[in-house]
């Protein structure tokens, strides 16, 4: 067994490796950019080796530095994670050439399913059924629209070398087809080198449903069941789940053979994942193959209980795969809900800077959390935004998404915005409940994005309860402060007033602890029993409301307190009565208008200016577009007007909400 490897990655995935490892007894090393010289896989790693500066391009992919790595450290092996160079042939030829293992498939696997044209032509050869669509080289915009009409409305335009969402638009019309094109080829050629395009029949209403693989260099091939990942938000997977809510055993196993049947096609040797999109009839087509680990690779492994990571190294090592497909068995049901620093109320805009509170929900049998951040760390402008991945197992679905909500809850995060409320919205619908998913699911759920409409009813009663005892037990501690002049010393009242979204409700609190949270709280004619253990600055309350376990996350806010649960944010205002007549009296601050100013709605690069001063623009006209984590995003006028001034030129670096240009 290897002595050493290296991990040619970042993040979570890094520190997910490096675990497997040190259970496995295998010393680590780790490199790192500038931008993350203080990361968590950096100080968990045995060693550590600077690679560059904080761009990818000048340091995560640079082959040639990871493999002087290997050499100044003695490492046997590579792991190269998801992203970056785990699909690139000729880092895995490089290392070959230095003998350093490469903790994955061949470069003829990695080329052949690394190319979608390539790989659907494979597919197709191998007797795998696939979606119609035109694989060759597109040379420019007008041909794109040529092939887009032959196939028929609506289409998918895909980076050949595509990954993660990047370089994929859906087009439903002619000029659609142009500009996503064009973004398209952009996006692949800034994020992977390569701006090939290829276009194909756009599947309506379909589940994305992935099959797990395992080969090794001894002709085992088997397939671990399947996942779905069918909850996505522009073509990026936000929520995975195993098994399948729709896939029966029949389909499960044609699923199977046929991502056996292309493994072995390639001589596929390691762990790899063949997708697919599912109609609602069951009819599957290929859509491509991912040679490496997949991000949701975790669901599977709670349902199978394999290591995946392990077997990867087993068998990069040259072990049998000693797992059987009669005893792959899926037990329970397990989900995964991605945590990216982006802000869902700003149309998911990506969030970047310091984590000054990160608390996890703690780890069970029921809860794993795989993360490459700490409290006081930071997230960069530089990556991709993901902070963890939250995973949970229950005996059946409903048990999975049950203990999903209860860890969204406990979540705690200050510093950057997060999606935290998105994910316990999605937990909460109805269809979702039911398993009637497709990729639509965001778009069709959410037409105008998300708000807090969008949250799960939540009644506030207990929130109002909760906020009340807090704010007394601040108060009972102030009064009995040492110190005071003897007959000087003050009451706690029982009596408040608790405003929430401007509503005040009288409470009145019986039967209060002297320590912890507990007491009896009449809100209107309803009365309620609050038990706790909680304390002053802890920022989870975690009790009992009339006997229903609850967790609120608490942060005190002048006389007021911020409360999150069940992904709605509340301010709570804790009066006594006198002072809730006179906030009755305060007048409103109105915000001022910025309608007339073009703001950047994102941290990131301005990568083009559109317009001109004193152009005149249309509504939906482009206007500039940002790069933000690598992706691009067109800002478009939203009204008819004219361009009075651009303070902002192209290459210029943008602060969230800072003017970009302003009009007449």
């Amino acid at each position: 067994m290897f002595d050493k490897i290296l991990i040619a990655n970042r993040g979570e995935i890094a520190c997910r490796v490096i675990k497997t490892a040190r259970k496995m007894g295998i010393k680590t090393v780790a490199v790192y950019s500038d931008a993350d010289k203080d990361a968590l896989h950096v100080q968990m790693a045995d060693e550590a080796v600077r690679i560059g500066e904080a761009a990818s391009a000048k340091s995560y992919l640079k082959a040639d530095r990871i493999i002087r790595a290997c050499k100044k450290t003695g490492a046997q092996a590579v792991h190269p994670g998801y992203g970056f160079l785990s699909e690139n042939k000729d880092f895995q030829k490089a290392l070959a050439k230095q003998k350093v293992a490469f903790i994955g498939p061949n470069a003829w696997a990695i080329e052949a399913m690394g190319d979608k044209i390539t790989s659907k032509k494979l597919a197709g050869e191998a007797g795998v059924s696939t979606v119609p669509g035109f694989m060759g080289i597109i040379k420019d915009t007008d041909e794109a629209v040529k092939i887009s009409r032959e196939i028929g409305y609506p289409v998918m335009l895909k980076a050949s070398a595509g990954g993660g969402g990047k370089g994929m638009r859906v087009a439903q019309n002619d000029a659609e087809a142009r500009e996503g094109f064009e973004r398209a080829t952009s996006e692949a050629k800034s994020s992977f080198g390569d701006d090939r395009v290829f276009i194909e029949k756009f599947i309506e209403q379909p589940r994305h449903i992935e099959i797990q693989v395992l080969a090794d260099s001894h002709g085992n091939c088997i397939y671990v069941g399947e996942r779905e990942c069918s909850i996505q938000r522009r073509h990026q997977k936000v929520i995975e789940e195993a098994p399948s809510p729709f896939i029966d055993e029949k389909t499960r196993k044609a699923m199977g053979k046929q991502a056996v049947i292309l493994a072995k096609a390639v001589d596929y040797v390691s762990a790899g994942t063949v997708e697919f999109i599912v109609d609602s009839k069951r009819n599957f087509y290929f859509l491509e193959m991912n040679t490496r680990l997949q991000v949701e690779h975790p669901v599977t492994e709670l349902v199978t209980g394999l290591d995946l990571v392990e077997w990867m190294i087993r068998i990069a090592d040259g072990e049998k795969l000693t797992v059987k497909q009669s005893a792959v068995k899926l037990n329970g049901w397990a989900m995964e809900s991605r945590i990216y620093a982006e802000d869902p109320y700003r149309n998911f805009l990506p969030s970047t800077g310091r984590l000054v509170s990160y608390r996890p929900p703690e780890e069970s049998k029921n809860v794993r959390v795989d993360t490459g951040v700490y409290e006081g760390g930071e997230i960069s402008m530089f990556y991709d935004p993901m902070v963890a991945k939250l995973c949970t197992w229950g005996k059946t679905r409903n048990q999975a998404i049950a203990h999903m909500r209860d860890a969204l809850d406990q979540y705690y995060i200050r510093g950057i915005n997060h999606n935290i409320p998105f994910l316990a919205s999605v937990m909460g619908k109805e269809r979702f409940v039911k398993g009637n998913l497709t990729t639509n699911f965001i778009a069709e759920e959410y037409p105008d994005g998300f708000s807090d409409a969008d949250l799960p009813p939540d009644d506030p009663t207990p929130l109002v309860a909760v906020a009340a005892l807090i704010h007394r037990a601040y108060s009972n501690r102030a009064a009995h402060i040492s110190g005071r002049l003897e007959g000087h010393e003050k009451s706690v009242s029982n009596t408040w007033v608790v405003d929430i979204d401007g509503k005040q409700r009288a409470v009145e609190i019986s039967d209060a602890a002297d320590e912890g949270i507990a007491g009896s709280v009449k809100i209107g004619r309803r009365r309620i029993h609050v038990e706790s253990s909680w304390t002053f600055g802890e920022p989870l309350f975690v009790g009992s409301v009339d006997g229903d376990e609850v967790c609120i996350q608490v942060d005190r806010d002048g006389i007021g307190y911020r409360l999150f649960h069940n992904g709605a944010q509340v301010e709570a205002l804790v009066y006594t009565p006198r002072e809730a007549e006179l906030a009755k009296l305060m007048p409103l601050k109105v915000a001022p208008d910025m309608s007339s100013f073009l703001l950047s709605p994102m941290p990131g690069l301005l990568v083009s200016v559109e317009v001109t001063e004193g152009q005149q623009i249309k509504a939906g006209e482009n206007l500039a577009i940002v790069e933000a984590m690598k992706m691009e995003n067109v800002l478009k006028a939203e009204r008819d007007g004219v361009v009075k001034s651009i303070p902002q030129k192209a290459g210029a670096s943008l602060a969230v909400d800072q003017i970009i240009m302003e009009f007449e």
